[in-house]
């Protein structure tokens, strides 16, 4: 009423003056657009928290566990640890100089918003370790290598959770994958292989096997905060008791379920050409003991089959925490 009322009042002019605004209702913003913008700016914001988060527990896994101690780990993060013990230069430095060739391929291959984000992170990460002091927490060797693992495999988990990578190894095993037989892990772990090679001749037997523990732990790490502990099963179920069993998964258990008209092929009873409804269901790993439970409970000779789902978007499935 304020802003009507004040339009009213702009239309009471005299000649000479502006052109008088409309005085008609305001065209209101679409509630669709102001909700996808809201959680576009909720998703920026969460992907810059978990950026800065991986930043600075990398940060700590490398000042405070692995560089004091001479240890050091996989891909360019290694490469750079192992330059710095043998030339003295900046680590800070070497992370970015090594990562640059990274970021332009990530340019060409994944977009320009991962390329912005993936500069950002190592610039950030090269700040903290510039100007950041960490304490050293350990001096026990294989306390180093874990617990210095964990925290740079979390923190670059963390990167990767927010669109951005603080390591350029992946992006080069991308891009030779396209190139080659050889998948992305292969790809990895010849560079890694190569790197603690490298690091036995010029360092030591004994630090290149610790930093390999270390590399291990950060693997590892890395892997369950992308992943999460609930990690997607797909389960489908192939019974005669269908419609019980589907509503028991939208009603108990909470779940969507996708029925695919089927025929059985060959049962128990042997040939059976008889039509029936396939579910298909998507549970977290926490939920597939519940979801066997019931299903015994309702059909004994249910045919079961589950898969391991890597992600999932939209629907009735749970969403994963730091999505």
């Amino acid at each position: 009423m304020f802003l009507q009322q004040l339009l009213f009042e702009r239309n009471k002019r005299v000649p000479g003056e502006e052109a008088p605004l409309p005085t008609g209702p305001l065209p209101e913003f679409p509630a669709d657009a102001l909700s996808a913008a809201r959680r576009r700016v909720r998703r920026g914001l969460l992907q810059v928290g978990m950026i800065v988060a991986g930043i600075f527990s990398a940060a700590l896994g490398l000042k405070g566990f692995l560089l004091p101690n001479e240890f050091i780990d996989g891909g360019v993060t290694g490469i750079s640890l192992l330059l710095n013990q043998l030339t003295g230069l900046s680590l800070s430095a070497l992370i970015v100089i090594i990562n640059i060739p990274f970021i332009i391929m990530g340019y060409y291959q994944l977009g320009k918003g991962f390329a912005l984000r993936t500069l950002a992170a190592i610039l950030g990460l090269a700040l903290v370790l510039l100007v950041i002091s960490f304490p050293v927490i350990a001096t026990d060797k294989l306390l180093i290598a874990v617990f210095g693992g964990f925290f740079l495999g979390a923190g670059i988990g963390l990167a990767i959770r927010g669109g951005a990578v603080l390591d350029g190894t992946e992006i080069l095993a991308v891009y030779i994958s396209k190139k080659t037989p050889l998948s992305v892990g292969d790809i990895v772990l010849v560079i890694n292989i190569m790197i603690f090679g490298v690091a036995a001749l010029l360092l030591s037997i004994t630090t290149a096997l610790y930093s390999i523990l270390a590399y291990l732990a950060a693997a590892k790490t890395m892997d369950f905060i992308i992943e999460g502990i609930e990690e997607y099963t797909g389960v489908t179920i192939i019974s005669q008791h269908s419609d019980e069993i589907r509503r028991m998964i939208t009603e108990k258990l909470g779940r969507g379920a996708t029925l695919y008209m089927g025929k059985r092929g060959f049962g128990s009873r042997g040939e059976q050409l008889e039509s029936l409804d396939i579910i298909f269901t998507l549970v977290t790993r926490l939920e597939v003991s519940r979801l066997t439970d019931e299903i015994d409970r309702l059909d004994p000779q249910a045919f079961v089959v589950m898969s391991s789902v890597r992600d999932t978007k939209g629907g009735l499935v749970k969403r994963r925490p730091l999505h």
